[in-house]
């Protein structure tokens, strides 16, 4: 996937209010941006770390900038959350994410209770298969693990695809991976040991769990391998 055209560099100075973060331009100007991930950024928010952001002309936006990716110790790291599902999608148009067999639609933003929606249901060879994907900015000794942060929407979403599989569906969560130095991925049970708890639980009722990573780069994300994921 290709990043906006309109791009800068520059580097972190803060990141707070969790959906706000300070940068200091190539220029010397300090720039506040629209920071879109909800989590903690462990591990990616670490002042004085190069950064790049993309513009929006979008007229009713507070801020035009979006923190886009942030390099720590050399890597890449892509947190813009709201990029992660367009990011699957190519993955799974271009057959780099092949779990499913052949897919021949992809519906977004699923409703499947009162109050839940999943993100994706693939219509495959083998049936109907309700996908869920997570971005994964976090890893530690070659680890992925997810999440950063304590997530009750991500158990949630858990018990929601326990009770499709049940009903007979296909049901599963994917993560991707946004940085390239991982080699595995896991929950994070040290942060939020009731998710990985659940994600155990899911699993042993049908729920599959794929882990995919991606290369990231000023210019584009793109999906380009699965690595293990472990419970």
């Amino acid at each position: 996937m290709l990043l906006p055209p309109l791009c800068q560099t520059g580097v972190l100075l803060k990141r707070y209010k969790r959906f706000l973060a300070d940068i200091l331009l190539d220029t010397q100007q300090t720039l506040t941006v629209h920071c879109p991930n909800s989590g903690s950024m462990r591990g990616c928010s670490v002042p004085g770390s190069p950064v790049v952001i993309s513009y929006s002309d979008a007229p009713k936006r507070k801020y035009a900038w979006t923190l886009e990716m942030v390099q720590h110790q050399g890597v890449w790291i892509g947190v813009h959350t709201g990029r992660t599902n367009a990011i699957v999608r190519e993955g799974l148009t271009n057959g780099t994410i092949n779990d499913f067999g052949t897919i021949q639609a992809i519906t977004h933003e699923v409703v499947v209770s009162e109050k839940s929606r999943l993100d994706f249901l693939l219509a495959t060879e083998q049936g109907q298969v309700y996908l869920e994907v997570k971005n994964c900015s976090l890893a530690e000794n070659q680890v992925a693990l997810f999440p950063d942060a304590v997530t009750a929407r991500g158990a949630k979403h858990l018990h929601e695809l326990v009770r499709l599989a049940e009903a007979g569906f296909g049901a599963a969560v994917l993560f991707c991976i946004q940085r390239r130095d991982a080699a595995s991925c896991q929950p994070a049970a040290a942060i939020d040991p009731v998710y990985a708890q659940t994600v155990a639980w899911a699993q042993a009722r049908g729920v599959r769990f794929v882990a995919y990573q991606a290369e990231v780069g000023p210019e584009a994300i793109t999906i380009t391998r699965k690595i293990p994921f472990f419970i």
